[in-house]
């Protein structure tokens, strides 16, 4: 028996009018010549109101400086002790007084699908800070950020940073 001939795919104009991204409300280009700007920053992102319920995004090759920016944050923050890298278990969680901290890396993940495999939608919708490394891993599982950071690293070892709010508590963050 043949198998009958399929019929042709009808295609449909596409009105880019309807196709949807997530809306940028505000950027701020940042140059880090050396890892002490790095932690300036950081620092001064610490004492923002808004922050201890936000969510960042953190995007840029392997040693753009994604987990040095979140050791000098959670340090602003009032972390102490050790520090992990979460590369091995997905998630590293903090505490300081009231405020969670969640610092994710999902750089392991093959699927998207073992974000919510792993419990991780509970952990989202819970107060408190999300940071999460490698996010495009995660594609399509993760809210919006309020803040999406783009490290890039120089040939002079400094960093080019990009740093894009998607939310109005992400706008009041870069403000």
């Amino acid at each position: 028996m043949r198998p009958r001939p399929q019929p042709a795919q009808e295609f449909l104009p596409v009105d880019v009018t309807t196709l949807v991204h997530d809306p940028i409300l505000g950027t701020r280009r940042l140059h880090w010549p050396d890892e002490a700007a790095c932690a300036a920053w950081a620092t001064d992102l610490a004492t923002r109101p808004g922050l201890h319920d936000a969510f960042l995004e953190l995007h840029g090759p392997l040693g753009a400086g994604k987990t040095t920016f979140v050791r000098h944050l959670l340090r602003a923050l009032g972390i102490t002790g050790r520090i992990k890298s979460p590369s091995y278990a997905v998630l590293e969680p903090h505490q300081v007084g009231d405020l969670v901290i969640s610092h994710f890396d999902f750089y392991r993940f093959a699927d998207p699908r073992e974000w919510a495999d792993a419990g991780f939608r509970d952990l989202f919708s819970a107060p408190g800070l999300k940071l999460a490394e490698w996010p495009e891993k995660a594609a399509g599982q993760l809210p919006l950020p309020d803040l999406r950071l783009w490290l890039h690293p120089l040939d002079d070892e400094s960093r080019q940073i990009e740093v894009q709010a998607f939310t109005p508590r992400g706008l009041a963050l870069i403000a």
